[in-house]
């Protein structure tokens, strides 16, 4: 397979660290689950109302400074949140990283709070 990003994700990239970038659109060149981006760069507003939403836990989010984002799964033109379809995308994420020499953190191996949608650049790496 071989997806690309539709307009409205590359509009989404904006802000986000070009390191990531270029993950995420290699990725989707080689991901068996096509995917959009929902959310990169986030202002200190944004975050808060995720915060008050139940929708994130943290007011320090990796999103405010362009180091994460978001994809969704898109599956026949609809939006999917099946937890199967995310290792899958996550599988062509950490692959580009590792091709990119990028040291990725994907939501979906936290311990707790699982959150499949969700890489962000590892702030050892970049802080």
């Amino acid at each position: 397979m071989s997806f690309r990003l539709s307009e409205r994700s590359r509009s989404r990239l904006v802000g986000v660290h070009p390191d990531l970038v270029g993950v995420v659109v290699e990725a989707l060149a080689h991901t068996p689950v096509d995917f959009m981006v929902t959310e990169g760069l986030r202002s200190p507003r944004r975050q808060a109302e995720l915060v008050r939403a139940g929708a994130s836990r943290t007011l320090n989010s990796r999103h405010l400074t362009g180091h994460a984002v978001d994809l969704a799964a898109f599956v026949d033109g609809q939006v999917r949140w099946d937890w199967p379809l995310y290792p899958r995308i996550a599988g062509a994420m950490k692959a580009a990283a590792r091709r990119r020499g990028v040291s990725l953190i994907w939501g979906g191996d936290w311990p707790r709070l699982r959150d499949g949608p969700h890489f962000e650049l590892d702030r050892k790496v970049y802080p």
